[in-house]
């Protein structure tokens, strides 16, 4: 009888241990090159050719995380995308920052919602995939809340 309930307890364990194991990783987004490059605070480029011997680039706008200095010296419409890491609609609109282009003379400043509060609070912002538009003075312009409709293609549409 007792060797049945120490197997059974032991067999429990290892489900609930091996559960925690799957929802924690299964959670986390995949890096790639292109978050990569997005992390970068330099412009990225478009495509707008198709054949190797005609290509041809155009600068779109740019994708970093924020910081103040950044924020200050950067010239241009200024977004700030208060981003959260547990949060999918997110890491949605985040991977399409990342695949679409940024409309030229656009920074886009990836905040961290959990760390920012002051910012937050600055700018009304209750709610992750919230993005705010501000002014050479960091003045609020617009803002635009992502999370019904989590695509860069829905901000876009709201904000540019």
């Amino acid at each position: 009888m007792n060797k049945r309930i120490l197997i059974f307890t032991i067999s429990a364990l290892l489900l609930i241990a091996g559960s925690i194991i799957y929802v924690t990783t299964s959670d986390k987004p995949k890096s790639d090159s292109q978050s990569t490059t997005a992390q970068n605070s330099t412009p990225t480029t478009e495509q707008t050719s198709t054949t190797p011997e005609q290509t041809q680039t155009t600068t779109t706008g740019a994708y970093t995380d924020y910081t103040p200095e950044k924020l200050a010296q950067a010239t241009g419409q200024k977004v700030l995308f208060f981003h959260a890491s547990w949060c999918p609609q997110c890491r949605s609109i985040d991977k399409g920052i990342t695949a679409d282009a940024i409309p030229k003379d656009t920074t886009i400043f990836k905040v961290d919602y959990d760390t920012n509060q002051d910012l937050r609070k600055k700018y009304g912002v209750t709610l992750q995939t919230t993005f705010v538009v501000v002014d050479d003075n960091q003045n609020l312009v617009k803002k635009h809340v992502g999370y019904d409709e989590p695509t860069f293609e829905a901000v876009k549409k709201a904000l540019f």
